[in-house]
């Protein structure tokens, strides 16, 4: 399943590889695109072994926001 992410407060490289890295580390991600202008996180995944809220939780722990637009 691809979902696309919007992220809030992203604001250099630093923040696309710490987003990227915490996703694509998900036990059933199997690809991830950060885009920092459109300030979203494309994410392929396998839902029956980490759910949206997972990965959106993760994201939320880098201290970053995470926004239904």
């Amino acid at each position: 399943m691809k979902k696309v992410i919007n992220v809030v407060g992203m604001s250099c490289g630093h923040c696309v590889k710490a987003v990227h890295d915490a996703l694509s580390n998900k036990v059933g991600v199997s690809s991830v695109e950060v885009d920092l202008e459109k300030n979203i996180a494309e994410v392929d995944f396998d839902e029956t072994k980490v759910t949206l809220k997972e990965l959106k939780n993760e994201i939320e722990e880098l201290g970053f926001g995470v926004t239904d637009k």
